[in-house]
């Protein structure tokens, strides 16, 4: 039987408590990557028909990923005057709170939140329960079909959900981006620190390559003291957002030549039959990590540390046997 789209199913959504949602775009990955038209039309769709109330601003908290880094930009306090003219066109989307009784969160309208709040009115909205899971897949899916958020703001929404345990396929669907897409985010955000991406900001005018270049340059050690002085740099905070990524790529490539990329590392997964283990193993080429978690692993992790020296001796013993 086909699925449901996303936005169509959020109408028959459980309430906070309940199990994982009957989300679109498992299987083959042409399905994860959804055409901006298609989007918009699905939001649309989600929110035509649906009642609208007017809530007091006061009582509506952001969600609890964040998906912008600009707050108060150009196209922010033209938002803001078109709504002084002629009112909220289009209701934002929100959820009963978990926490907090007669409060809701946004799901998406962040910026139209803050202009009513501004502006001292109320915000029009749609009010939904639906769960964490369908919450980031909407807020994601919404803010790609307006194709307003830049490279780096997606980048950062991915990373902030994997931190919070989200899979890649779920990533992927909020973001309608396909598999390679997503990781190159997170590879992205692996290298270069949140707080370096706040200092710099959106950078619309900046791609994707450019920003993996930076976070080459950003994520080496040797480069720690070189990205603290930039921007510790008052001038730097009073440059543009494209002009402060520029600023700091020139200070950490002095060659200005392109910047090498090297093989993302692999990572493999492993768990017994008895899940009294779970193992992450990462490989670069140069350097090999491997970290346990769960019932067993302190004691597992000292049984191998103890058999270190037989099991070395034995991969010698392999290495040589292959090589005669």
């Amino acid at each position: 039987m086909a699925r449901k789209n996303l936005l169509e199913g959020l109408a028959d959504m459980p309430d906070e408590n309940a199990g994982a949602p009957n989300y679109p775009m498992r299987g083959a990955g042409r399905s994860l990557v959804r055409s901006l038209d298609e989007l918009a039309k699905q939001a649309e769709k989600f929110l035509e028909g649906e009642a609208v109330v007017d809530l007091d601003p006061d009582v509506v908290e952001v969600s609890f990923v964040k998906d912008r880094l600009s707050e108060d930009d150009e196209e922010f306090r033209a938002l803001v005057e078109a709504i002084r003219a002629r009112g909220q066109d289009t209701p934002i989307l929100v959820r009963p709170h978990a926490k907090i009784d007669g409060h809701y969160q946004v799901v998406f309208g962040h910026r139209r939140l803050r202009a009513a709040r501004e502006l001292g009115r109320n915000v029009r909205a749609v009010v939904k329960a639906i769960d964490d899971r369908t919450h980031v897949i909407a807020q994601g899916q919404e803010n790609s079909a307006r194709a307003d958020l830049t490279f780096i703001e997606r980048a950062l929404f991915a990373g902030r959900l994997e931190e919070l345990g989200y899979d890649r396929e779920v990533i992927s669907t909020a973001l309608a981006a396909n598999a390679a897409s997503i990781s190159k985010m997170i590879s992205v955000m692996d290298r270069i620190s949140p707080e370096v991406v706040q200092a710099i900001g959106p950078a619309p005018g900046i791609g994707r390559e450019r920003w993996v270049e930076l976070s080459l340059l950003a994520g080496k050690s040797a480069n720690a003291a070189s990205v603290a002085q930039v921007l510790q740099d008052d001038s730097f905070h009073q440059l543009p957002s494209d002009k402060r990524f520029e600023t700091l790529y020139a200070a950490l490539n002095k060659s200005a030549r392109p910047v090498k990329k090297t093989a993302a590392a692999r990572k493999v997964k492993w768990q017994p039959r008895d899940k009294a283990v779970q193992a992450e193993m990462k490989n670069d080429g140069k350097a090999f990590s491997l970290s346990m978690k769960a019932r067993n692993a302190g004691r597992f992790g000292e049984f191998l540390s103890s058999r270190l020296d037989a099991l070395y001796e034995q991969f010698l013993a392999e290495e040589s046997k292959q090589g005669d």
